[in-house]
């Protein structure tokens, strides 16, 4: 089950932890990869965990030119894109009133806007074929809010919206489009945290544990595959029933 083979997935961030866990699953189901970051030593380091089928592109997401030409040179090197992986995103926190103009607008132009034109880069061909499936990675806060984190949470709120407007208009043409919304995810980042800080953490978490980077790749997987090809609109909440929605 959940096969794709020689399907063509475009992965964004895909350096990072979520992103490589997501490469990994995808290509062990038989799906050729195009790989995204700006990290350029992170994607060689990435793609040499891979045999033939797997290319990697640097691109700054946050740049227009670089989307387009991001596309451009996927569908060159693979001829199509079958399965668009929205999951590039940064956070520049802060307190709403002290938030910056720059704070707000890179976050939104990298989470959002670059999501956005993406997907309207790759979906023109996608429907042309009668198939394809765009994915974007949302977040628990992207419904819930977060204290410190207006641009991160309206950024994933608006991936939300974004993909539901886009599955209504293309569910015709043989193109599911749903979001992931993953909790609070085990990191770097997270394994640094005070005990303290852990702790008030997992008691808002049902399952009392973090979600691993491999429970995103899972879903993706899943979404990504025939078997879901019913499924489109859709968030998919992966949060330990911190949130039950």
């Amino acid at each position: 089950m959940f096969r794709l083979d020689e399907k063509v997935a475009l992965i964004t961030g895909a350096a990072g932890g979520i992103g490589r866990k997501i490469a990994h699953t995808l290509y062990e189901q038989g799906a050729y990869l195009a790989l995204t970051d700006m990290n350029e030593e992170g994607l060689k380091a990435l793609k040499a965990e891979f045999g033939d089928h797997v290319e990697y592109f640097v691109a700054n997401l946050g740049n227009a030119d670089a989307v387009k030409q991001l596309v451009a040179d996927v569908e060159e090197k693979f001829g199509r894109i079958d399965i668009l992986v929205n999951n590039a995103g940064l956070t520049r926190d802060n307190l709403f009133i002290r938030m910056s103009d720059e704070e707000w607008q890179l976050v939104l132009d990298v989470n959002l806007s670059a999501g956005f034109k993406l997907a309207r880069a790759v979906v023109r061909g996608m429907m042309k074929r009668r198939y394809g499936r765009i994915i974007g990675m949302a977040s628990v806060v992207g419904v819930m809010g977060n204290a410190g984190q207006a641009n991160y949470s309206a950024s994933k709120a608006g991936m939300i919206a974004m993909n539901k407007c886009l599955a209504q208009e293309v569910g015709s043409r043989g193109v599911t489009v749903n979001s992931i919304a993953p909790g609070f995810i085990r990191t770097p980042m997270t394994d640094v945290l005070p005990d303290d800080v852990k702790a008030a953490l997992l008691a808002k978490i049902p399952e009392q544990k973090l979600g691993e980077a491999q429970d995103i790749a899972n879903v993706v997987a899943f979404l990504a595959s025939d078997e879901a090809q019913y499924i489109t609109g859709q968030t998919i909440h992966v949060n330990g029933g911190m949130a039950m929605i």
